[in-house]
């Protein structure tokens, strides 16, 4: 499952692959996985970039072949670098794997192969038209750009990003309930600017029947925009009729669960493949405790309360060393960015390590687990194993 060796690579490529890495951090994290492309030409010079803007938009392939052309560069011969094996499916937009054939490439490097079934068979489809493949460059770095995207998908669950606009007190509403606005329009601009690329945005019953959130994407001027998610409220109460999550559009999906798995699964299972987790606070929590979130946003705003609502109410955590750790999140605007008054924070889950052991374990001892339940380790060799690529990592 590793590939080629790094001396398969030619320089040009490994570079290639380098800037290709760098631009798919300019992609958002959702649904789809960051994926960056770079088309290199016979003498070893970098010809396109491209990079992938999220559903719907183009491919990083097809993006690198759209902006070679539309400079008059003749791909014929040339080389596309890409940090994800190129798709093979028909969906919003064509297959990559078509688009590099007919563009002329004859031939591809990919880092690691994609594990999504639907989007699976580049690779073959590739060496049936006569392209050379190969795969396994950076593949490391690859899998680690797209590390929870890939666990996402090996669990069949949505991919999630929880949302918190919070005091640098960490509260999320007044003594009194009050949480109009906390966080600046620049932030609320931000956060309906999210709204309008996931497929669905989840709170809890409280959070509807004390705050009665319409949950909609929004733009400047209040106007619901064009592309809306699916509305889930995920609690044992029912939801008011007269809620105004309920809409006129029925887009809206109670999910009598408090259980933050079955609320995955029964979204999933309508078609949801990103959701946003906004709160309340135990919402908020229950994600976090069972360490399902991907991918966090927070809102900071310089703003001091003393009491009201916590952010979050508990994660179970008793002692320092069973703290969960995060790390900053270069990719979807960089890891922190200043909206008007606040600061916006992006972070992922830190990768959980493995200690290294000094010495053998006694021969009775019981195996125990290493892995942290809120950031289960990812590695080349535990990525799903299929088929579709012809070979685990690809190959000639």
């Amino acid at each position: 499952m590793n590939g080629q060796p790094v001396s398969a690579f030619t320089a040009a490529e490994t570079a290639a692959m380098d800037t290709a890495l760098e631009a798919a951090l300019q992609g958002p994290r959702g649904a789809n996985p960051l994926v960056g492309a770079v088309v290199v030409g016979p003498d070893g010079s970098q010809l396109a970039t491209g990079y992938h803007r999220g559903a719907g938009t183009a491919h990083a392939e097809a993006d690198a072949i759209a902006t070679a052309i539309s400079t008059g560069v003749d791909l014929h011969g040339s080389t596309m670098v890409v940090t994800l094996e190129p798709c093979n499916h028909v969906g919003r937009t064509g297959p990559c794997a078509q688009a590099i054939i007919d563009a002329g490439i004859t031939n591809v490097v990919y880092a690691v192969d994609d594990p999504h079934d639907p989007a699976a068979g580049g690779a073959t489809t590739l060496r049936a038209a006569g392209v050379s493949v190969r795969s396994g460059l950076a593949a490391e770095r690859a899998l680690d750009l797209n590390r929870r995207w890939f666990q996402a998908v090996d669990a069949k669950r949505p991919f999630v990003t929880l949302h918190i606009a919070q005091t640098m007190d960490s509260r999320i509403a007044a003594e009194d309930g009050t949480s109009q606005w906390i966080s600046s329009p620049e932030s609320l601009a931000d956060n309906h600017g999210i709204r309008s690329r996931i497929d669905a945005i989840l709170v809890g019953t409280q959070t509807v029947l004390v705050d009665n959130p319409r949950l909609t994407a929004r733009d400047a001027n209040g106007d619901v925009t064009g592309k809306q998610p699916l509305r889930a409220v995920m609690g044992l109460r029912d939801v008011p009729e007269d809620a105004a999550v309920r809409g006129d559009d029925g887009r809206v999906l109670h999910l009598p669960t408090r259980d933050p798995h079955e609320a995955l699964a029964m979204l999933f299972a309508a078609g949801t493949r990103h959701v946003m987790v906004e709160g309340g606070s135990r919402i908020l929590s229950a994600f976090l405790a069972e360490g399902l979130v991907d991918e966090l946003i927070v809102y900071l705003a310089p703003t001091l309360l003393g009491s009201g609502t916590p952010a979050l109410n508990g994660l179970g955590i008793g002692t320092l060393a069973e703290a969960q750790r995060w790390e900053w999140d270069a990719a979807s605007c960089g890891a922190v960015q200043f909206l008007g008054r606040d600061i916006r924070l992006h972070l992922r889950p830190e990768e959980a390590t493995v200690p290294q052991q000094t010495q053998d374990p006694p021969a009775t001892a019981q195996p125990v687990s290493t892995q942290s339940t809120s950031t289960p380790s990812t590695s080349i060799d535990s990525l799903p194993v299929r088929t579709a690529a012809g070979t685990a990592m690809g190959g000639y």
